[in-house]
């Protein structure tokens, strides 16, 4: 079944913007999408070959390095068994003591002893009570609470970075952060009655083609219940003209800002970074009193 949905997105290789279909595409095309991953390939063999060049430098040199008492940064690096870029971040970090004579860095043996010498004792790391697992969902419960597949859920959690801790070999993830980046799965509590599309197709004499078309065209709120997806019954009819929509309701600024406890500052910044709905009636901004309660109502509950 072809997608209705058009994202405007950046490829992830030749950095060109392209229409999607998928919110998942990273690429505009399949020469792109071949090129990313020879690059990645390429990236994978010369990391391994790095590795192994490493280890080999190990086991030949590092009989020799433990008698001496000065290194380059390269030779420490061996000696300590990690790469060179990442004794460069113990040296800038002030971990390890270190002397540049002439552009030339040096490490001295002594210096890296000293860090074992003061080393605390090794800490376990704690395991994660059964009460501090409360505040996290298995994929299991994400699974039946916003009805959609695992596939989906691994593809959300790890593009939205959602924090998560491992408890009895398996991975368990924040509730807030799950549910506010399942948001658009919930139904609207405002909206009572529904449409399913069969129904829509049977009233208004439609093709199932034609509904999805109407709805995507008319961003009809919709649910999911299984399988089955509804659509607002007030939203629809309004769209055919059926029903006249009801007057929306509005803020002011001093009115939000008394209410929620914000500057005027912070108000903006909400109204903008959410798209809440505002008109401007001469040198007065009002928002959206629905939308802008609804963002407030989600917030205290997370």
């Amino acid at each position: 079944m072809s997608s209705y949905i058009d994202i405007i997105k950046i490829c992830k290789h030749c950095g060109c913007t392209f229409n999607a279909k998928s919110t998942i595409t990273k690429y505009c095309s399949h020469k792109c999408a071949s090129k990313a991953y020879k690059r990645n390939k390429r990236k994978i063999k010369i990391e391994s070959s790095n590795k192994d060049v490493l280890n080999k430098l190990i086991s030949t040199e590092l009989p020799i390095l433990q008698h001496r008492e000065y290194f380059t940064v390269s030779k420490a690096a061996i000696l300590l068994g990690v790469s060179r870029a990442t004794m460069y971040r113990y040296l800038a970090a002030n971990i390890i003591k270190s002397l540049v004579i002439q552009g030339k860095t040096f490490v001295r043996k002594q210096d890296i002893d000293v860090l074992f010498d003061n080393a605390g004792p090794y800490q376990i790391k704690a395991k994660h009570d059964e009460n501090s697992t409360e505040e996290y969902y298995t994929i299991h419960e994400i699974k039946e609470k916003y009805n959609v597949k695992e596939r989906w859920i691994y593809n959300v959690v790890n593009r939205k970075k959602v924090p998560k801790i491992f408890y009895r070999g398996k991975n368990l993830y924040s509730k807030k952060h799950v549910d506010k980046a399942f948001s658009d799965k919930i139904a609207d509590a405002t909206i009572t009655e529904w449409y399913s599309v069969e129904e829509i197709q049977e009233r208004f004499n439609m093709t199932a083609t034609a509904v999805y078309s109407f709805v995507y065209e008319n961003r009809i709120p919709k649910k999911k219940d299984g399988k089955k997806v509804y659509y607002s019954k007030d939203h629809v009819d309004i769209a055919k003209g059926i029903k006249v929509a009801e007057e929306p309701q509005y803020y002011t600024t001093p009115e939000a800002m008394e209410k929620y406890n914000l500057t005027r500052d912070a108000l903006y910044h909400y109204v903008k970074y959410h798209n809440i709905p505002k008109i401007k009636e001469g040198k007065c901004i009002k928002i959206s009193m629905v939308h802008l309660d609804e963002l407030f109502n989600k917030s205290i509950k997370l």
